[in-house]
C-alpha cells in the first residue's frame, strides 16, 4: 500500500496533492476523520500528517500543523547545510586540482603544438597546410593516390610548392602508374624542375603529406573535408618509414614501367590480374589502381580474351597457370595462345 501511494502521490509534505489536502485540511477541523477517507490518499500516512487514533484504531487523527511546519523547516536547513558543505568540498578540491595543474610541465612546447589535432573544413586545412609551408626548411614527402592528377588539385598546391622550391626545400612525391598519363603532373615537375623527384607504384597508401619529418597530415574521413595534423614523433617517425619503404618500390617517373614477359598483357593487366587472384571486386581494383571502374573492366576483358578465358572462374585459374597471381613483377618471356576455345577447361 505505501509503495503504491508513493507511485500516485510523488511529493512531500510541502507540496500536497488537491485529494491530500482536502483530506488532512478535514481532519484539522474535526480533529479526526475515519480511515476510509484516507483510502485515496495514502500519501498522508507515509507522510506522518496522519496517523492512528489510539483510543479508535478506525479513525485518523492529524499532526497539528505546527508540528508539521517544524518538520519541514528542519528538513530545508538540513538540505541547505548539506549544499554548503558540497560546495566547500568543490572549492578545496578545485584549488587542489589547480595547484596540481601549476606544477605540471607540459608535454612538448607551444610552439609544437598538440601531438594531434583534428582539422574540419577545407579552410582550416589549408591555413594548416600554409603554415606547416612556412615553417618547413629541407624535406617535403607526399603519397598522392587517385590515378591521373586533375589540374584543378596541382594548382591548389602550387603556391606552397613554388615556395619551398625557392627556399631551397627538396620534395619526393609517390604517386600510381596511372598517374603518368596525365599531362598535367608532367607540367607541374616540369615547373617545378630538380626541386621534385617522382616516383610511381602500382598502388600507394591514402593521402599523406610530411613536413620535415616533424608534421604530417593525413586523411580524417572519406571525401577529405577533415585531415589530421600529426606532430607525436612516433606516430610522424612511423609514416616517415612507411614512405621510404613505398619510395625504394617505386619506378622513377623518367623511367618506363618494366615490361611484364607476357605477350599481349600491360603491366597495369599484371596488376589487375595479381588484385583479382585476391578475390577483390571490380570497384575495390579500380580504387586501389587509381582507375574507373569502367576501365578497369575493359582491362579484364583484355586480359580474358588474351588468356583465353570464358568466365570470370575460367580466367582466375588462366592467371594462375601463367603465374600472374602474384605481385607485378618481370617475367621471362612467355607466350600465351590468343584466343581459346570456348569449351576449354
Amino acid at each position: 500500500m505505501a509503495g503504491h501511494g508513493a507511485e500516485e502521490h510523488p511529493h512531500g509534505a510541502d507540496r500536497l496533492c488537491e485529494a491530500g489536502d482536502r483530506v488532512y485540511s478535514r481532519a484539522v477541523r474535526r480533529g479526526r476523520v475515519p480511515r476510509r477517507d484516507a483510502g485515496p490518499v495514502p500519501c498522508l500516512l507515509e507522510l506522518a500528517l496522519l496517523h492512528p487514533d489510539p483510543d479508535d484504531m478506525d479513525w485518523l487523527v492529524p499532526t497539528p500543523p505546527q508540528e508539521v511546519m517544524t518538520r519541514l523547516l528542519r528538513g530545508m536547513y538540513d538540505e541547505v547545510s548539506a549544499s554548503q558543505r558540497r560546495v566547500g568540498s568543490a572549492v578545496a578540491a578545485f584549488e587542489r586540482y589547480a595547484g596540481l595543474g601549476r606544477q605540471m610541465q607540459p608535454a612538448a612546447s607551444a610552439a609544437d603544438g598538440p601531438a594531434i589535432r583534428v582539422l574540419d573544413g577545407l579552410a582550416r586545412i589549408q591555413a594548416a597546410m600554409d603554415e606547416a609551408t612556412q615553417a618547413c626548411t629541407t624535406e617535403v614527402l607526399t603519397v598522392q593516390p587517385g590515378g591521373i592528377r586533375r589540374e584543378a588539385e596541382l594548382s591548389e598546391g602550387l603556391h606552397r610548392a613554388l615556395a619551398l622550391r625557392g627556399r631551397g626545400v627538396r620534395m619526393r612525391d609517390l604517386y600510381t602508374h596511372v598517374a603518368r598519363h596525365g599531362q598535367g603532373l608532367l607540367t607541374y615537375l616540369e615547373l617545378m624542375g630538380d626541386a621534385v623527384e617522382a616516383r610511381t607504384l602500382d598502388e600507394v597508401i591514402d593521402r599523406l603529406i610530411l613536413f620535415d619529418r616533424t608534421v604530417a597530415f593525413i586523411p580524417a574521413n572519406t571525401d577529405r573535408t577533415m585531415a589530421l595534423e600529426l606532430r607525436h614523433p612516433a606516430i610522424v617517425e612511423y609514416l616517415v618509414t612507411v614512405f621510404e619503404r613505398l619510395w625504394r618500390l617505386a619506378i622513377p617517373l623518367t623511367a618506363p614501367l618494366p615490361d611484364t614477359g607476357i605477350e599481349g598483357i600491360s603491366h597495369r593487366e599484371q596488376s589487375i590480374a595479381a588484385l583479382l587472384a585476391e578475390g577483390h571486386q571490380d570497384a575495390v581494383i579500380a580504387e586501389r589502381l587509381g582507375i574507373s571502374v569502367r576501365t578497369c573492366r575493359a582491362h579484364i576483358a583484355r586480359l580474358s580474351e588474351t588468356l583465353g578465358a570464358a568466365s570470370r572462374t575460367q580466367l582466375g585459374v588462366r592467371i594462375a597457370q601463367v603465374g600472374l597471381d602474384g605481385p607485378p613483377q618481370v617475367a621471362a618471356p612467355l607466350s600465351v595462345p590468343r584466343r581459346a576455345s570456348r569449351t576449354a577447361r
